[in-house]
């Protein structure tokens, strides 16, 4: 089974969590160079969806991560979620970031979209028809469990599927859009998060193990993880309990982890994963 992995390429303070604190640190090319040379290890390759901002601040880690032979994805130009966003100011979004990228790599084809926060739901899937606009081919947005205010689709498939322009739990095989949503564990009733984030950093490695081999014997997952997350400099802001441990817990383990889950499972680009030219 070949899992598709992708990274967030954001920077650390890009996070809803941190309250709208936005201190003029910025490590992105530092954080990031850990996790390339992990992929160089071990010989895998991986879609960036990239913040607008962070390209435009660091044209040659864009040009590296294409060279190296990632895929090149939007993660929006601001980090705003699509909530904060109209259906203009997106497009505004997604047409600044078409513009530079088409200055850093010239002819290169954006195929996929993550929104900032998974903020892809039926309050916002206005955002489908932007993107089948602008030639997206796929979306990676879904989170299809409903865990806290921010994200989470309650009732959409846990697996890639051509996805309704009309609503976001439905499949569409006339769709012109694939939607490849983050899987949880399913135990019964229960949707356990597993394939990133905050909840990579939170489950050992042997219940990852475990769950995402359990998920596996069914169908890919698609795993995420943000450079900053396994960067042991990522500056700690003062936040509200809850805020501070989801954003800092495990930052120390994460990239052990990541390595020992590419060194159990095999991974690719999320184009190829869905079978996208």
């Amino acid at each position: 089974m070949i899992n598709a992995l992708s990274i967030d390429l954001e920077e650390w303070f890009h996070s809803e969590l941190l309250e709208g604190q936005r201190p003029p640190i910025f490590q992105a090319p530092e954080a990031t160079q850990q996790v390339l040379d992990l992929l160089d290890r071990y010989q895998t390759k991986g879609t960036f969806f990239i913040v607008g901002e962070v390209a435009e601040r660091h044209p040659e880690l864009v040009r590296l991560i294409f060279q190296k032979g990632h895929e090149i994805g939007c993660h929006g130009f601001s980090h705003h979620p699509l909530w904060k966003l109209s259906e203009e100011l997106f497009r505004e979004e997604l047409r600044r970031f078409h513009s530079l990228m088409g200055g850093i790599l010239e002819k290169v084809l954006i195929k996929g979209f993550r929104a900032p926060s998974f903020s892809l739901d039926n309050r916002t899937k206005w955002a489908l028809r932007v993107l089948v606009d602008f030639g997206y081919q796929y979306d990676a947005s879904i989170f299809p469990v409903k865990l806290n205010p921010l994200y989470g689709v309650s009732g959409a498939p846990m697996q890639p599927y051509r996805i309704s322009l009309k609503d976001v739990r439905e499949e569409d095989l006339a769709s012109p859009l694939m939607e490849f949503p983050t899987p949880p564990l399913k135990l019964g009733k229960l949707k356990i998060p597993i394939a990133g984030g905050f909840y990579l950093r939170m489950f050992p490695i042997s219940f990852l193990l475990w769950g995402l081999r359990r998920i596996n014997r069914k169908q890919p997952f698609l795993l995420y993880f943000h450079p900053w997350e396994g960067y042991a400099e990522t500056p700690r802001l003062k936040l509200s309990f809850t805020h501070r441990l989801i954003s800092y817990y495990g930052i120390h383990s994460a990239l052990k982890k990541l390595e020992f889950l590419l060194n159990h499972f095999k991974f690719a680009r999320v184009d190829q994963v869905l079978g996208l030219r």
